[in-house]
């Protein structure tokens, strides 16, 4: 049985900006960072100071901090093979533009990339850049409506529709481990499976697999050799970090797929992971991020620490968060499904559930009119009223997901977009529970 987190102690107590008492409530689009995580940045500038790859004594200090650390600390996270297969970037936008330019090389006039179109921006665009410099040909993965009459904005990504996507003409496919706006698990190892399978059975000469974790590696553990995935990435800065962004690359991938983007003279940036980091990533901020591996393991609960291996206790850390993570959605989601909140609109864009194996908590919704579509109150307009309350931070808008809220069966205006409430562990039942009061009175008296 696992057990319960205790919030306050175990996670609340690490996060300064959490004392305040100030309800953080977007934490999709950043997270709060941890103590550690501040005080390894202070003190990498203030002890270690120094220029890498010199052989004085700090400047050793400094590289073995700004470099080998925080690849072995990512490695672990992604479970890679090597920490060689990690690369970092001060965005996932720029990490998968670098990756898809390095790719380019290999691209053959009239190569497939399959896409799912429920994502962010980042694992999109640079596939779409990339299929109109090769002349390759960009193939949707659409979200299907799972209820239209009911609810238009129940979407979700068809294993039985991408099958039919996939030729043997498919060279990449792009997805994403969990929507940003519809909070659904994709579970991309199911979902790399049938594409290899399929794959096969079409004849397709090589396929690679990029997935898109940001949205995931807050709430769930990823493990990119069980997925069977040739890249991945997630931003350090919706986990505990500050603004830094890292990438996996399967060494194969590294070694066979990607050309560098560094120096032509620089011969020790030709091969492995620095192909795809053009000039330095920073000093400090990634060893900052070391900082994050040491908190989740933390989180495993102090049963059997002794015996149990990093891996296990990852696991153990996701488990528990999962679990606290599903009791802080069901208050608002138990309200969004409430007749009192159908009956004045209310939709929610994404799975119609609490459930841990449906989704993250990362809720978003619509308060729609009769017609089930048109808003009877804009986003923009419900966030208002939050922040005009104060104490409590929720957003609004299309999340960088334009392509989603832009699809012609929502008929919503992208710009105004959804509500969104997003969670992560350190959240509080009684913090959730009073977005919840606020939302009733809100949406409930307007109708």
């Amino acid at each position: 049985m696992t057990t319960p987190l205790d919030v306050q102690t175990e996670c609340r107590a690490h996060f300064p900006a959490l004392q305040g008492g100030y309800i953080f409530a977007d934490n999709a689009g950043g997270s709060q960072c941890l103590k550690d995580v501040v005080d390894r940045i202070s003190d990498y500038l203030l002890n270690s100071n120094a220029q890498l790859g010199a052989d004085y004594s700090v400047s050793v200090i400094s590289t073995k901090r700004a470099t080998v650390d925080p690849q072995k600390s990512a490695a672990v996270l992604f479970n890679a093979e090597s920490p060689e297969e990690i690369s970092f970037g001060s965005s996932s936008t720029m990490l998968v533009e670098n990756l898809a330019r390095a790719m380019g090389p290999q691209i053959n006039e009239g190569d497939e990339f399959i896409v799912s179109f429920a994502d962010h921006e980042t694992n999109i665009g640079p596939w779409v850049r990339l299929a109109s410099r090769a002349k390759a040909t960009l193939i949707p993965w659409q979200a299907r409506p799972v209820s239209p009459n009911d609810n238009p904005f129940h979407v979700e990504l068809s294993l039985d529709d991408l099958k039919g996507l996939i030729t043997s003409k498919t060279r990449i496919v792009a997805f994403t481990a969990c929507s940003n706006i519809l909070g659904a698990w994709t579970r991309p190892k199911e979902v790399a499976a049938l594409i290899r399978r399929v794959a096969r059975e079409k004849g397709a000469r090589k396929v690679e697999i990029c997935v898109d974790c940001v949205a995931y590696a807050p709430h769930r553990r990823i493990d990119v050799r069980d997925w069977d995935v040739e890249y991945a990435f997630f931003s350090y800065y919706k986990v505990y970090s500050p603004h830094v962004s890292v990438l996996y690359s399967r060494k194969s991938s590294l070694d066979n797929s990607l050309t560098s983007l560094s120096h032509y003279f620089l011969k020790d940036y030709t091969a492995g992971y620095l192909k795809l980091q053009p000039g330095g990533p920073g000093y400090e901020v990634p060893y900052g991020t070391t900082g994050v591996l040491p908190y989740l393991l933390s989180l495993a609960g102090s049963v059997g620490v002794g015996d149990r291996s990093e891996s296990e206790l990852l696991d153990g850390a996701f488990q528990r968060i999962a679990a606290h993570e599903e009791d802080l959605m069901k208050p608002i989601i138990g309200f969004l499904l409430s007749e009192e909140a159908k009956k004045a609109g209310v939709r929610i864009v994404g799975p119609e559930s609490a459930n841990k194996q449906v989704r993250a908590p990362t809720i978003s919704f619509v308060v729609v009119g009769q017609d089930g579509k048109t808003k009877r109150l804009h986003s923009k307009d419900v966030v208002a009223e939050f922040d005009s309350q104060g104490g409590i931070g929720i957003r609004y808008g299309y999340f960088y997901s334009h392509r989603l809220l832009s699809r012609p069966d929502f008929g919503t205006d992208p710009n105004d977009g959804v509500i969104r409430v997003s969670l992560l562990h350190y959240n509080t039942i009684e913090e959730v529970q009073k977005i919840a009061d606020i939302l009733k009175r809100l949406i409930v008296s307007s109708n």
